[in-house]
């Protein structure tokens, strides 16, 4: 395997950025794999819910689907718990992040706040302001992001409820995350800063 010719980055060449872009790509290529087999992580626990994670998840992106949702929210409900696996107090930054440079600017924003959203349904048990998501009410996203929380995302702890299986959803997160990065026609990024 070709190799670099720095040890310290800006020591680099052009040749080497232009190496590692080639070496890089097969490793960019597997993002979804890698995406799935954190998602499966979620199977492992339930935390008292009656319901695992995946499961929930599962529960949530099928209703979406079912509504209606197109293809980013869809993948975008299958994964705004994803965080979990590896930061459970920051679950939905870690989910937003991870979807930020394959979907529009709405769905980042939606996945970045479901968590102050959610707190509606139950922050007040916790001591926490249940009316967080208030702050966000001048968002062209607020509406948006309630009706994922209360249509999609609190209803989806039911194991009566029939989703529909992992693999189902396998080819649209292969679909979204081997999309380009950033393309700006698709994400359209106003720039400001409250938006990341």
């Amino acid at each position: 395997m070709a190799t670099v010719s720095f040890t310290r980055m800006i020591d680099g060449t052009r040749e080497d950025y232009e190496l590692l872009e080639r070496e890089e790509q097969p490793f960019f290529d597997t993002l979804p794999d890698r995406i799935l087999t954190m998602f499966e992580l979620l199977g492992e626990a339930t935390g008292g819910y009656q319901v695992s994670r995946m499961e929930h998840c599962l529960q949530t992106a099928s209703r979406a689907e079912r509504d209606g949702a197109d293809d980013e929210m869809v993948v975008a409900a299958l994964l705004h718990d994803i965080g979990d696996v590896a930061s459970p107090h920051n679950h939905a930054d870690v989910a937003a992040a991870i979807l930020r440079p394959y979907v529009r600017e709405e769905v980042h924003w939606i996945m970045r706040h479901h968590y102050a959203f959610q707190l509606y349904n139950y922050g007040h048990y916790y001591g926490k302001d249940r009316n967080l998501r208030d702050r966000y009410r001048s968002s062209p996203w607020f509406e948006p992001c309630r009706l994922f929380c209360d249509g999609w995302d609190q209803v989806s702890f039911d194991p009566g409820y029939a989703s529909y299986p992992l693999a189902h959803f396998v080819p649209l997160v292969r679909r979204i995350f081997l999309r380009k990065a950033f393309d700006p026609a698709i994400i359209k990024t106003s720039g400001r800063i409250e938006d990341y």
